[in-house]
Order: C-alpha cells, then structure tokens, then sequence
C-alpha cells in the first residue's frame, strides 16, 4: 500500500537547528568533539524552586486532566506577572496555558486566517511561523530585518506591505535569530499602523525577559492593541524549560474561548504537575534571582563571542541586544554560508546554523546560540579561525545555491 498524503504536508517546513543537532549528534557517537551552537536550549539547570514544586504536585496527585485553558491559579499566576510587565488590567480569562508556546500562533492562525489571506512575518525569523502560515494556506509576506538597522522592523516597510488582504502581523522582539529589538519609537510606529489598517499582531515575546539593557514596554501597553494582539509566550528559555513544554499565551477573550476548544480537540490540555510548577516560577523570589544570574551569564558569553568573531577575518557583527543568538555576516570571507556552516562541522566540529534557515534576508549570514560556557566559546572560535585561516573558499560556481 501507498500512502498518499494531503498536498498541504508539502507545504510544512521543519526547524534546521534540529537537523543540525542530529548531525552533530551523529558525529559524537563516531568519537568526534562537537560544539554545541545550533540549538536555542539554554544549558542551565531549570531553577530548584521551580523543580521542587513540580516534584511537590507530582506527590500531591497533580497527574490528572486539568481545565483545557489552563488550572485557575496558573492563568491568574500569567495575568498577574502580563499585568505588571505591561501596566495594563489583565483577566485570567485572556490567557491560555499549551504545551508549547507553537500552539498560540497555530491556534491563532486557525482561528483568524483564511486560505489566501496574507500573513507579515519577520525575515530572517524564526521558520516555524512561516512553516504554519502556509501550512493554513495563508500567504507569508515577509517583512526585510536589516543589518544596517541593527535587524529592527522598519515601519515604512511594513506599511507598503498591507494590502486588502492583510489580515495579521507577528511580530517578533527580541528576535530570533539577530537577538534584535524594537525601540519604543519602533513600536509607537507598529501600533498606529495597526490600528489604521484594522490589524492583528501574534507578539512573539518568547524571549523577553533575556534583555542586556533597558526594553520598551510591549507593543500591547498602548492605547488600544491590547484588544488586537495575542501575546505568545512561556517558560522554555527564560526559566531553562524547553523540555517541560509549557507555554501560554494573552489575547482577547472571546479568542481565548476558540483557543480553549482547538485545545480540546487537539492536546486536552497543558500538565497539571508542569503548570503548577508555572507559578512557583512566576512568584518565586528564589526564581526571579535565577533568572537574572542566568542572564547575566548571557551577556558575558555574548562579549566573549561577539569579541571574538570580530577578530576573524571578513567576519562582520553586530551585538545583540537580547536572546542568546548572534548573527555575524561572513560574506567578507568569501564562504557562502550554507557551505561554511556545513564544514565547519563536519570539518571542525563546530555546530551553527546557515543564515537562509531562517529565511531569504539571512544570506550571507550563519546564527550561533551562545548556549555554551565561555570555555567551550573559546574552543569554538579557535576553531573557527583554524578553519578560515587554512581552508580556501570553494570557488563560487561551487557553492551549493540558495533557491
């Protein structure tokens, strides 16, 4: 028998970073020495408190079913902390609790876009948003993240790419993979374009909390978007939990009773023992104080790096402002990206990403997630150098071509 699958599977992209992982997994278990810089995991520990409390609900029989929006405590626990961060009023019944922040932008693409509708997304971002836009049959029209403007939307860009058709914007700050952010000005900009043109925004605000100076206060504190945007959100990167699946998001309510029936029909619902570990996060001083040792840490593994690489050759870079990425342009070294990055690990262990992974704007530039110590930082960049300094570009006409 044949399988034959809907045409609409062609349309679903993957994440690279994962292929990546397992290729350099592959290389570890024939013995080779790989660094680790393709995966967006903070290596940290999830914080004591947070694992005390799961281990707490765990015992206290927290394995059953939990309401499919999330446990009562929990969304109070994520209006309470929104609330505070965006000096806004917010009702536990805006928010949704998932496993896995995928599933607010999926939820919201199911519950607002139609087929043919067109969808802004940042490029270079994160794959998975175009991956799911077409996935629904909208069309993804990507909005150019310049390196000349430290990767920040450019409003009057964005605004020659509404059309009548327009029906949502997501938009990503910090961003993956620049580690770019919005200036207040920036998103001033965003929210009277917005509200111009009748717009939805999906906020991707994964990785808010991991910031190297001051940030605006969010797209939705202004007057007005709080009622247009759905704030995506959770726990992965900011309290180490990528493997605890947890997410949630904030969005208007009569969105969140649809999401809470797309939960029904899909997951159920969220862990009841992962979601009380939620609040235990979201309350705990003993938390919070991870957290930012946790961000500290990033930001001194940034300088190492960000150091470093301007030390090559042909290596141009920004520093980031936020997450844990840095996207260095590498043209100057005369390497097409995708092939640098495919033999530096095969070649020199080193695991990045090709820039193009994340869309047509991220050409000639390679992503690395500083999610490593310093040490094995330092060991990544001699490699690097090692490999730039005796391994000849191929020549063009050899390079694999982007299309």
């Amino acid at each position: 028998m044949t399988l034959r699958f809907a045409r609409r599977m062609e349309r679903l992209g993957t994440e690279s970073a994962f292929e990546v992982l397992a290729r350099a997994r592959a290389l570890e278990r024939q013995g080779r020495s790989v660094v680790h810089l393709e995966i967006g995991e903070p290596d940290f520990a999830t914080p004591a408190p947070i694992i005390a409390a799961a281990e707490q609900a765990l015992r206290g029989g927290a394995t059953h079913y939990t309401p499919a929006a999330g446990l009562p405590e929990v969304r109070e626990a994520i209006a309470a902390a929104a609330a505070t961060r965006g000096g806004l009023e917010v009702d536990p019944a805006q928010v949704v609790v998932v496993p896995g922040s995928k599933n607010i932008l999926a939820f919201a693409l199911l519950a607002l876009v139609e087929p043919g509708d067109e969808v802004i997304l940042p490029d270079p971002g994160y794959p998975i948003y175009r991956s799911l836009v077409e996935f629904v049959g909208a069309v993804a029209r990507p909005i150019r993240l310049r390196e000349a403007n430290d990767f920040r939307l450019d409003p009057q860009e964005l605004e020659g790419l509404v059309g009548e058709r327009t029906r949502l914007l997501i938009l990503n700050s910090p961003h993956n993979p620049t580690g770019g952010i919005c200036t207040a000005a920036d998103l001033d900009a965003v929210a009277e374009l917005v509200l111009r043109h009748d717009l939805t925004v999906v906020s991707d605000e994964i990785y808010h909390r991991i910031v190297f100076g001051p940030a605006p206060p969010p797209l939705w504190s202004r007057p007005g978007l709080a009622e247009r945007t759905i704030v995506m959100d959770g726990l992965s990167k900011t309290y180490a939990m990528c493997g605890w699946r947890l997410g949630y998001g904030v969005m208007p309510v009569e969105l969140a009773r649809r999401m809470e029936t797309l939960l029904i029909n899909s997951s159920s619902c969220a862990a009841a023992f992962t979601q009380l570990a939620a609040v235990e996060a979201l309350t705990s001083p003993a938390a919070e104080a991870a957290v930012q040792r946790m961000v500290a840490e990033f930001q001194r593994r940034r300088d190492v790096l960000v150091a470093g690489l301007r030390a090559l050759p042909g290596v141009r870079v920004r520093p980031p402002a936020a997450s844990f990425y840095v996207f260095p342009n590498v043209e100057g070294t005369g390497w097409g990206a995708r092939e640098l990055a495919a033999r530096l690990l095969q070649e020199q262990g080193v695991a990045v990403l090709s820039g193009d992974a994340f869309g047509a704007a991220g050409l000639g530039h390679i992503r690395l997630a500083y999610t490593v110590g310093v040490d094995q930082i330092e060991d990544a960049l001699e490699r690097l150098a090692t490999f730039l300094a005796s391994t000849p570009p191929e020549p063009p006409g050899r390079q694999p071509q982007i299309g």
